[in-house]
């Protein structure tokens, strides 16, 4: 991916972190809380949203370094995070399903590999 389609990525990513955050406040608070689960779901918005705002910042670096190796790998790493971290919470929160709950720790594993993409990428490149 260049820069530019990084941030249309985190672009997608965040208008959906804000309308999957306002149904979850509007349309499934019952569910939600039937569910006990308001928590859970309100942490599965903020670190898709956190996340979506790292890929951005990685798509302007991308743009401004062309050049440079591992923005990619970090990019798709929080992009899966934010699948399978944020995802798994949601499903979990309005299904009750809480086997997800398992692979949730997979979604953070990504998280942190794109972090550490970004690192690597800082270090590695001039």
């Amino acid at each position: 991916m260049n820069g530019k389609q990084i941030i249309q990525l985190a672009a997608i990513l965040g208008a959906l972190a804000v309308a999957i955050g306002a149904f979850g406040a509007h349309g499934l608070e019952a569910t939600l809380i039937k569910n006990g689960r308001v928590e859970t779901f309100e942490t599965a918005v903020k670190y898709h949203f956190y996340h979506a705002l790292g890929i951005f910042l990685v798509g302007i670096l991308a743009i401004l370094k062309p050049n440079w190796r591992g923005l990619n790998f970090s990019a798709i790493n929080l992009a899966i995070g934010i699948l399978i971290f944020s995802g798994s919470l949601y499903i979990l929160s309005i299904f009750g399903i809480n086997w997800l709950g398992a692979i949730t720790p997979i979604g953070g594993v990504a998280f942190i590999l794109g972090w550490l993409g970004l690192f690597w990428a800082m270090k590695k490149n001039k």
